[in-house]
C-alpha cells in the first residue's frame, strides 16, 4: 500500500473507532513499524490542518483521535441543544493538581498536600478515567500510587505530561457529560474549546 491508501484507511478507522489509537495497534493492522506508522498519523494531521479541514487529529501518549476543528464551534454550539456548565469542585482540583504535577503518589501524601481526607474525590476522578493506579509504593505497608491517564492528556489537549503547565498559569476547569472531563490549562488551547457540556445529576 502507498502512504496514500494507508492514510485513507486511516481517515476511516480514526471516523469509526472514535477513542484514541495507539500508533502500536495502527501499526500491527498494517504490518508496519510503529515509527513509521507514527510517521504517517502525524503527517495526516499536518494534512488536516494545512487544508484548514473542519476535523483535526489530535496527538496524546503516541494515541490518535479524530476531533473538530475548533475554529468551527460556534456554529457546533448553534446546532446542538444548549446544556448547563459545571465547574470542577475546588476538592476535585486540588487533588487533581497534586497527582498530576507529583506523581507517581500516594493518597497519604495527597492528604498532606490537601490537610484533609481525599477519598471520595479520588474514587470519583478515577471512575471518570482521569486517574489511575501505577503500582505500589516500596515504602512500609506498600500503599498505592497514582498517577493521571491517557484520558487525561486528551481531555487537556496535552501530548504528554511534558506539556504540563507552570502551576500559575492552570485555569479554572469545568465538567463533561458523564466523564466530568476538564476544562483545558488557559494558554494551552483556544478559549473557545475550554467549555464542555454536562448534564446535571
Amino acid at each position: 500500500m502507498t502512504n496514500e491508501s494507508i492514510k485513507s484507511a486511516l481517515e476511516s478507522i480514526l471516523f469509526v473507532w472514535g477513542d484514541p489509537l495507539e500508533a502500536k495497534t495502527a501499526a500491527e493492522l498494517f504490518n508496519l513499524p510503529v515509527s513509521d506508522m507514527l510517521h504517517i498519523l502525524r503527517e495526516l494531521a499536518d494534512d488536516y490542518e494545512s487544508r484548514r479541514s473542519g476535523l483535526r487529529i489530535r496527538e496524546a501518549d503516541k494515541a490518535f483521535q479524530l476531533c473538530t476543528n475548533p475554529e468551527n464551534d460556534d456554529y457546533i454550539t448553534k446546532l446542538c441543544t444548549p446544556v448547563k456548565e459545571k465547574r470542577l469542585s475546588q476538592a476535585a482540583l486540588e487533588v487533581l493538581a497534586v497527582i498530576a504535577y507529583k506523581q507517581p503518589v500516594t493518597k497519604a501524601q495527597i492528604d498532606a498536600v490537601r490537610g484533609i481526607k481525599s477519598d471520595r474525590v479520588l474514587e470519583t476522578l478515577m471512575k471518570k478515567d482521569l486517574v489511575e493506579e501505577k503500582g505500589r509504593s516500596s515504602s512500609i505497608g506498600r500503599p498505592i500510587l497514582y498517577g493521571t491517564t491517557r484520558n487525561f492528556l486528551f481531555t487537556f489537549g496535552l501530548e504528554s505530561l511534558d506539556d504540563l503547565p507552570e502551576l500559575e498559569d492552570v485555569g479554572s476547569l469545568v465538567l463533561d457529560d458523564d466523564l466530568e472531563g476538564l476544562e483545558l490549562p488557559r494558554g494551552l488551547a483556544d478559549p473557545d474549546q475550554l467549555t464542555l457540556p454536562i448534564e446535571e445529576q
